[in-house]
């Protein structure tokens, strides 16, 4: 008892610390002499291999006549990523363009696109798409038309996110002038089902934002009258603060929906303006659901929890007083604070159209309440609506377990319905015909979500010309295509599936010496393949693959008849790096399990030769034993060094992707979460000794975000390490007091846990070197970067070696070139200093 004491008077004393401390963006600067305001950066045998082009990533048009090649920026430059943002409910907008400066969850800037490649897949011939050429110009990832003639891209530039269009036979590309698109909410731009109309989401032409005059802004109030809610996700992020930051969210939210025809730009808006979220457009091209965000707000989650009202909306009808073309109210959904944990709000969700019908809505509903806590025999009803939708809606049928997706064929008889068990993480998907499910439903894969060696994989889908994506079906086939893991790693497949029979006919399967992906059928039939092949020492780059001709099987395996013939034929740009060598290992942990990890070897390594060693890894949870000793991954991919992988060119050894499995029922499994971790890093780092590889007295740790808490948990419980470098941690698990990873217990609940898991409480313990390295604009809510700042604290207060490293401007993943090279010359001198060049363990 004396440690839950203990523990509820830190939990109060480190959320108060939070909540007053939320907004701090250098902290540590009083600690010690400040370093001069500059970015370092690793040696320029590491910076060549950091700036080279990132392969391309391929995109097959909807014909499959043409592959789209897109290459991505890797770093964008810091003065991009720090370019001011408002912080708006979950939101990052930038206000001089309406862009999202951040993906949800702080993930990083979206990247934008360097190069586009059109390549005929019958010919070969490829043609380079000019890109806009304006110095601020920053173009995103196209979006095909079902046609194949055309695509779309956004161009974020520094004053409008503009809409540009292309046309897939010439490579020619053209902005629409007037269209100014505002990606507060997402969902900004779907082709309407003619392919020649986009619906968009459009800036409002208004005068100047609400400016806030010094202290005008009154008080923040938040108020709780004795329900639970546990909206741990969501808390103190980026939420609105205040009644100015309502209407600095209202007036950047605010979109006029329009439609544009591609051919002559001519945009005509639709209803009035609102704040609108979520856009469904029935295959008829009249009908849409429009989601719309409405008032009273919330300072406690995000605008995804936020009051909805969802209409049905007719494009073909005149506007209603309210100046909208709605048909009829779906749903006027009321604020979502009060979640259960892992559970879903009560409403309407999850709404989609029928591909095969003109409009027909179907939509999802819980029956439970919502909450994966309650004993119930059904979680969820799947309810229908048809045109001209002036009937009641109809129950279709309900799901024992949560519904998981609703995937259409594209004959209307056939669809399937997944649902699942995030108590058991469990899995089932049954085939259904929506006509009839009360009588249809047939049981197809029922699995725990874990399974990876027996996954069947996920069907392949097809493009209706109306734009709806389908499974692809002839008769009572459908293909299945899936990562392949296996005991050798992922060996990606093709699969014939026959609904009637469930019997399976294996097409096509990766070799065990490269990693060849399926991405679609090549040209009208199925008789031919488009692949993405690559291995460590050869290019990622596209084949066509025919089925039917003969080939040779690799000892002991099953010859899958095809032939391939490359399509393109891109360069290494760093040759170098295939000097390095990888390989799977597998071994055991004390208890039994199977593991595995990668193990990378520098250039110019001597077989037997012990080398100061790096481990990365990222705990996993796992139900069931079995399945977490399952391998996945694959040694066969092409080597690309990024983040810690790059210190192989500084001499260092990589156990990368160590399996790192936390075992039990998921309801308790981080009872023994500190003691997995120890068992799962001993059983790494004792097989890379073994293998003559590790030198075990130089053996250092990483890992990124609930990885970094591992590292700093493996140095304060452990003596296998000389030094851990964590970046983006959460070392406090009070500051995420209703749960955290799969721990479902409150801090009230499981005092213990909490503690037990948290290297704050340990601080006193860590002897061991750690560098602490975190983004100051971190917006993953159990990573804010005040977990950094105070384990800093509490090691250096009880005189621990430590280094904290604030990136400012970063978000939960760095995205900066001058973020990334200052990272890893931390790193590299980190573990230099006590690692490699470490004096013998006393």
């Amino acid at each position: 008892m004396q440690g839950q004491h203990l523990l509820r008077a830190l939990v109060s004393a480190a959320l108060a610390a939070g909540l007053s401390a939320a907004a701090v963006a250098a902290p540590a600067a009083a600690t010690a002499p400040a370093a001069a305001s500059i970015y370092n950066q690793p040696p320029k045998e590491i910076l060549d291999v950091m700036r080279a082009a990132a392969p391309p990533l391929p995109s097959l048009s909807p014909t499959r006549d043409k592959l789209m090649l897109v290459t991505m920026q890797d770093y964008p430059s810091i003065a991009k990523v720090a370019t001011p943002f408002l912080r708006l409910a979950g939101v990052r907008i930038e206000p001089g363009n309406h862009s999202q400066h951040d993906t949800p969850g702080g993930y990083g800037i979206p990247p934008c696109v360097s190069a586009i490649d059109l390549v005929q897949v019958d010919s070969g011939k490829s043609i380079a798409v000019k890109l806009p050429a304006a110095a601020d110009a920053c173009p995103r990832r196209p979006v095909w038309s079902a046609d194949g003639q055309r695509f779309v891209f956004e161009n974020v530039t520094t004053d409008a996110v503009e809409l540009w269009v292309g046309d897939a036979r010439s490579g020619a590309v053209r902005r629409l002038p007037g269209v100014r698109l505002n990606q507060m909410f997402g969902d900004q731009l779907h082709w309407m089902p003619d392919q020649k109309t986009l619906l968009v989401k459009q800036v409002v032409a208004r005068k100047a934002p609400p400016a806030e005059a010094p202290g005008s802004e009154g008080p923040g109030i938040q108020e709780s009258l004795g329900q639970k809610g546990q909206s741990s996700t969501y808390e103190n992020r980026d939420t609105l603060r205040n009644r100015h930051d309502e209407e600095l969210f209202n007036y950047y939210g605010t979109s006029q929906l329009a439609l544009v025809d591609v051919a002559t730009g001519k945009i005509t808006p639709v209803g009035k303006p609102g704040l609108y979220e979520d856009l469904s457009i029935a295959p008829d091209g009249r009908h849409v659901v429009v989601t719309e965000i409405r008032p009273p707000y919330s300072y406690v989650t995000t605008f995804d929890r936020f009051p909805k009202q969802v209409d049905l909306w007719d494009l073909a009808q005149r506007p209603g007083k309210d100046g909208n073309p709605v048909v009829r109210e779906i749903a006027a959904l009321p604020l979502a604070d009060r979640v259960p944990n892992r559970g879903v709000p009560t409403g309407p969700r999850n709404f989609t159209w029928r591909p095969t019908e003109a409009a027909t809505l179907v939509w999802v509903e819980a029956v439970d309440g919502g909450d994966p806590n309650v004993k119930a025999s059904e979680r969820d009803k799947l309810m229908l609506l048809k045109a001209p939708f002036n009937a009641a809606p109809v129950e279709l049928t309900r799901t024992e377990q949560r519904f998981g997706g609703l995937s259409w064929s594209e004959q209307p008889d056939v669809a399937l319905l997944t649902d699942y068990d995030v108590n058991r993480k469990w899995v089932r998907t049954w085939q259904i015909n929506v006509d009839d499910a009360g009588n249809s439903r047939r049981l197809i894969w029922d699995q725990s979500s874990d399974e990876k060696y027996a996954n069947p994989g996920q069907p392949v889908h097809r493009r209706l010309p109306n734009g709806f994506s389908v499974i692809r079906l002839q008769g009572d086939t459908i293909y299945l295509s899936g990562a392949g893991s296996s005991p050798d790693g992922d060996r990606p497949f093709l699969d014939k599936f026959d609904l009637k029979t469930q019997q399976k006919e294996r097409l096509f399967r990766s070799s065990k010496t490269s990693y060849e992906q399926f991405i679609g059928f090549a040209g009208p039939g199925e008789g031919r393949l488009l692949t993405w092949s690559q291995s460590p020492e050869e290019t990622p780059n596209a084949f066509v693959r025919t089925l039917g001709a003969s080939t040779t099987a690799e000892a002991g395996e099953p010859t899958y008849a095809s032939s391939s013939v490359a399509l393109t034929h891109l360069v290494d740009p760093v040759p170098q790096v295939r000097q390095i060598k990888k390989r799977l290992v597998k071994y055991k942990r004390a208890d039994g399990i199977d593991l595995s990890f990668t193990l990378y070897t520098p250039p110019g390594y001597k077989e037997g030769t012990p080398l100061p060693t790096i481990l990365n890894a990222y705990p996993m949870d796992f139900a069931d034993a079995s399945k977490a000793g399952q391998t996945t991954g694959s040694q066969a991919t092409f080597t690309r060094l990024r983040q810690y992988r790059l210190l192989l060119l500084a001499g260092y050894a990589i156990i990368d992707s160590a399996a790192f499995p936390i075992v039990g029922d998921p309801r308790k499994a981080y009872d023994t979460y500190t003691e997995q971790l120890v068992a799962n890093a001993k059983a790494a780092v004792d097989e890379a000794v073994r293998l003559g590889v590790t030198d075990p007295n130089r053996v250092g740790v990483t890992g990124h975000s609930h990885g970094a808490l591992m590292t700093a948990n493996l140095l304060a419980h452990s003596d296998l390490f000389r030094a851990g470098a964590a970046t983006s941690g959460s070392y406090n698990k009070s500051l995420t007091p209703f749960g955290f990873q799969n721990e479902r217990r409150s801090v009230w609940e499981a005092p213990d846990v909490y503690t037990k898991a948290s290297t704050f409480f340990y601080a006193d313990k860590l002897k061991t070197p750690l560098l602490i390295v975190h983004g100051g604009d971190d917006a993953n809510p159990g990573t804010t970067p005040l977990q950094s700042v105070k384990l800093f604290e509490a090691i250096r207060g009880n005189g621990g070696v430590t280094r904290l490293v604030m990136l400012p401007h970063e978000p939960h993943w760095y995205a900066a070139r001058e973020s990334n090279e200052q990272l890893i010359y931390e790193m590299l001198r980190w573990f230099d200093k006590y690692v490699k060049d470490a004096p013998p363990k006393q």
